[in-house]
């Protein structure tokens, strides 16, 4: 799996050997690597020329990246801390724009925005992203660590149509799955240059992205795994993998001095707007 996931020689110690879920992942820090995770998600033909050719112009990152970075960080939120109300409220509101995303004649592949195998491919990615970022801030888990993260994680997937059945069973058998999913990825010129535009934040005003512009690219290439690295052909080396190492050793160690409330904060703000949103009625997405 050396070209399939990230290789990290040196990080944090266990903060403990208590028992674990995905939400522990949830620390603000983990929003460091989303561009990556972007990135790995439309890495597969199916999904990069579903976002980049989608008609729902309100979830255009392009045109409405903060709309676009809530709507996201929302999902994770529901699907990983949020209840079954939450859950089926939020997957209602994906599902009524999902509707639109499909592929027309014009198309170079074919997909569908309720394709389950490209929605467990999407959430497979989600996976691997908060399992690598929990890693770096609260240590290497065990293997009965591993196994109740990954357990924890089904939500990920299942809040929309992934099904129960559809996961692989057990943390052995996904990267079984991730190793042969990874055979698929592929980027052409529409979608390359799609995600180049994300990284190089063309998005947002030339002038705030000018400071943020060199930090996002290294941070989205130290998440990246070779096979998505080369794919979108970012430069890498011993060098750099050196600097995000320690970058992180010195995050996790500010990160483990920090209350929850504050790790974790945005997350309960997200989620708190979700149930407000469904109060009064109002779009979720």
């Amino acid at each position: 799996m050396t070209a399939h996931r990230i290789r990290v020689a040196r990080r944090t110690a266990r903060w403990d050997d208590g028992s674990v879920t995905v939400a522990d992942a949830m620390d603000f820090w983990s929003f460091a690597a989303g561009a990556a995770n972007v990135i790995m998600q439309l890495s597969r033909p199916g999904v990069g020329h579903g976002v980049v050719e989608s008609p729902v112009e309100s979830g255009n990152l392009m045109k409405h990246p903060w709309k676009r970075a809530r709507t996201t960080f929302t999902y994770l939120a529901v699907a990983v801390r949020g209840t079954d109300e939450d859950r089926a409220a939020f997957r209602a509101a994906v599902d009524d724009v999902h509707r639109h995303v499909r592929s027309t004649p014009s198309s170079p592949v074919r997909y569908s925005a309720f394709d389950r195998d490209l929605q467990m491919w999407v959430a497979a990615c989600l996976f691997v992203g908060l399992e690598d970022t929990y890693e770096l801030l609260r240590g290497e888990m065990t293997p009965q660590q591993r196994e109740q993260f990954y357990r924890s994680a089904w939500p990920l997937g299942t809040t929309l149509q992934v099904t129960d059945d559809q996961w692989p069973p057990s943390r052995a058998d996904f990267d079984t799955y991730w190793d042969a999913a990874c055979t698929q990825v592929a980027l052409d010129p529409a979608v390359r240059d799609y995600l180049t535009d994300l990284i190089d934040l063309r998005m947002i005003n030339p002038v705030l992205g000018v400071p943020f512009r060199p930090l996002l690219r290294f941070l989205t290439a130290g998440f990246l795994a070779p096979v998505f690295r080369d794919a979108l052909g970012l430069r890498w080396g011993a060098g750099r993998q050196w600097w995000f190492e320690r970058l992180f050793l010195v995050v996790a160690f500010v990160n483990r001095f920090l209350p929850e409330f504050v790790r974790q904060g945005g997350t309960f703000l997200l989620l708190a707007d979700v149930r407000s949103r469904v109060r009064r009625q109002r779009r979720l997405v």
